[in-house]
Parts: structure tokens; C-alpha cells; sequence
């Protein structure tokens, strides 16, 4: 399920920023919403993944719109609201949900190594984003402090909401 999680993943990602790139930021979207339907499809207990998912998507929502409104980035499509980020962003964010409790599992109890991936890996994907012409730097250097924060809370953040919303685990047996 790891490598079936990662590749996945991948896909949906590389769909949605090369739509949002291409002005077909729905089609993007599309494909992230199929990967999150198979996800949910195939884990032990759907339900709780899909909460996870969307509190993800939430989160994602208030981070990114605060984002915006920073003023350090720019997308080209799929922002129907100047003050909003773009939909196909906030459903990154469930994207990374479904990795959470599969791919990134091993982050859990390790807060301060899920902060420092995060400050690291966040900037990193959203400049690799940048790069296939989903967003741009307005402010470059403001724009990837302001991830490198925003993914050293975030993800800590979102690894300890895995926990609670682990739909992948099989529920345990109740003891006789």
C-alpha cells in the first residue's frame, strides 16, 4: 500500500499544479479528489480517514488564505476570491492527508523531526510547484520564510491529528 500511496500521490500532485499551470486548475483538482476517493476506498475505516481529510483541508483553507494575504504568492488560476487561495491548493492539503497514515507514519511521536521536515520539505514542494508554473514568488525570500514557519507547525500538527483519525490501522479486536 506504501508504494501504491506514493505513487498516487505524486500523480494527483504533479495533476494539480500542471492544471492550475495550464489554466485547468479544476482538472487538477479532479484527479487530487480520485486519489483521496481511492485512498478512502481502500483504508480499514474510510470514515476516519475522511475526517482526517477534511480537517486537513481546513487547515489548509486558513493556512494558505493567510498566505495570500501575505502578499508573497501568486497563482495563476483556480482562485475564484483574490483573498482566498486557490481550491486546488486547499485540496493539497487532504492530499497530504492520505499520505499521513500510510508513507509518513514513522513521523509520529517525533514532533520536533516532523517540524524541521516540514520547514524543509514545505518550501521545497511549493518551490518545485513554482517551478512548473502553479504559483509565484512575489517575495521569494518572504514568501519561503513564511512556509518554512507554516510547515514546521503544520505538519507536527497534522501527524498528531493522524493519530486520532488513523483509518488504515484495522481497529483492534475487543479483548474477551
Amino acid at each position: 500500500m506504501q508504494l501504491a500511496n506514493v505513487a498516487v500521490s505524486q500523480l494527483a500532485w504533479f495533476a494539480a499544479v500542471l492544471g492550475a499551470a495550464s489554466h485547468r486548475p479544476l482538472a487538477g483538482t479532479l484527479c487530487v479528489a480520485a486519489a483521496i476517493g481511492w485512498h478512502l476506498a481502500v483504508s480499514a475505516r474510510p470514515a476516519r480517514e475522511a475526517r482526517l481529510v477534511l480537517l486537513a483541508c481546513g487547515l489548509g483553507l486558513a493556512v494558505e488564505t493567510w498566505t495570500v494575504l501575505q502578499g508573497h504568492v501568486a497563482y495563476p488560476s483556480g482562485q475564484p476570491f483574490a483573498a482566498l487561495p486557490p481550491y486546488w491548493m486547499v485540496a493539497l492539503w487532504g492530499l497530504l492527508a492520505i499520505a499521513l497514515n500510510v508513507t509518513m507514519r514513522w513521523l509520529r511521536g517525533r514532533a520536533w523531526l516532523a517540524a524541521g521536515l516540514g520547514a524543509m520539505v514545505g518550501p521545497m514542494a511549493f518551490s518545485a510547484g513554482v517551478r512548473l508554473g502553479g504559483a509565484q514568488l512575489v517575495h521569494p525570500t518572504a514568501a519561503l520564510a513564511t512556509l518554512a514557519v507554516v510547515w514546521a507547525v503544520s505538519l507536527p500538527l497534522l501527524v498528531r491529528l493522524s493519530v486520532q483519525f488513523d483509518g488504515v490501522a484495522e481497529p483492534e479486536a475487543p479483548h474477551a
